[in-house]
């Protein structure tokens, strides 16, 4: 029976993929690659609002004409607007996505409006639709890391061993916070709050489903890698010229890699304010390791979003 619920192609995207399925399990080697695929499939439909904002960033920067009514900016605002508007009425994200990239939005833009005044970054672009210094379209940038965490923790069934206590979780992404206005006037504690992650979140493991079995990675890794994905998206997003560092007005150049540990901090913010909307759920092991009640991650053919 078809989900009414589903799109169409996301139907056909289903049946296609259990077809091939089908037949990667003839073979060890298909099977693993079939994973694989099923992954980077999974986390691109994660990053789906992510993913259509920087699209929307590079073809404006490539396309754009001179002569255009609207200015860019206040484009990328309208434009991120329908995208949020589209995937909540295709059903393509839920309500409860929806509210972590508002918060994230309101988080984002104020700390725009803070490093903007301080000169952190600039955008060269005349707009409208902005706030002081700051275009509406940066706060979507953050509630697109928003989108990612909130929607990759239901597609791939996230769920968490030795997981830090919420209070504490929350200490840290607050003193994270602070740090990045008040490192402007105060010794920069960031060494520090490196330290206090590693202490709170080394022991932690978080358990997901490619396909059909329960994989593993510790906290830090996938924090670090989903933070140097991010540094890669922002330095297309500073050649689009999106905004710019001081560094980078006489010319685009590479963002510092120093950006990659703000970025870390940064995501230590996101899974603390998703965890305020989607509480971390405890992975069940049982005898010699073996996962238990599984849940969602038990279903035989593959989806793209197991959906709430």
């Amino acid at each position: 029976m078809v989900d009414s619920s589903r799109l169409p192609l996301e139907t056909w995207g289903r049946h296609w993929l259990g077809r091939l399925q089908h037949w990667a399990d003839r073979r060890a080697w298909s099977r693993y690659g079939f994973e694989f695929l099923m992954f980077g499939i999974k986390q691109a439909w994660a990053c789906l609002f992510g993913g259509l904002m920087l699209a929307l960033l590079l073809a404006t920067h490539l396309w754009w004409p001179d002569a255009a009514p609207v200015a860019r900016y206040d484009f990328l605002v309208i434009g991120a607007l329908a995208i949020q508007a589209a995937m909540l009425a295709l059903k393509l994200e839920s309500w409860e996505e929806a509210r972590v990239i508002f918060v994230f939005h309101v988080v984002g833009t104020i700390m725009e409006l803070f490093k903007t005044q301080a000169g952190s970054w600039i955008y060269p672009e005349d707009s409208l639709l902005r706030i002081g210094m700051v275009p509406l379209f940066s706060g979507f940038m953050y509630a697109a890391v928003g989108s990612y965490i909130a929607r990759i923790q239901r597609i791939f069934d996230i769920r968490f061993r030795h997981y830090p206590p919420l209070w504490t979780t929350w200490l840290l992404a607050a003193a994270i916070y602070v740090n990045f206005f008040a490192h402007h006037w105060l010794p920069d504690i960031r060494l520090g709050l490196f330290a206090a992650t590693a202490v709170l979140y080394g022991r932690g493991w978080f358990y997901f489903t490619p396909d059909r079995h329960r994989r593993s990675m510790p906290f830090l890794l996938g924090f670090f890698l989903v933070a140097t994905f991010i540094w890669f998206a922002e330095n297309l997003g500073t050649w689009a010229n999106a905004w710019v560092y001081p560094s980078q007005s006489g010319g685009w150049h590479p963002v510092s890699l120093a950006k990659l540990g703000s970025w870390f901090l940064l995501m230590m913010i996101s899974v603390v304010l998703v965890s305020l909307v989607r509480r971390p759920e405890e992975e069940v092991l049982g005898f010699r390791g073996q996962v238990l009640g599984r849940g969602r991650s038990s279903r035989r053919h593959p989806s793209l979003d197991p959906g709430p």
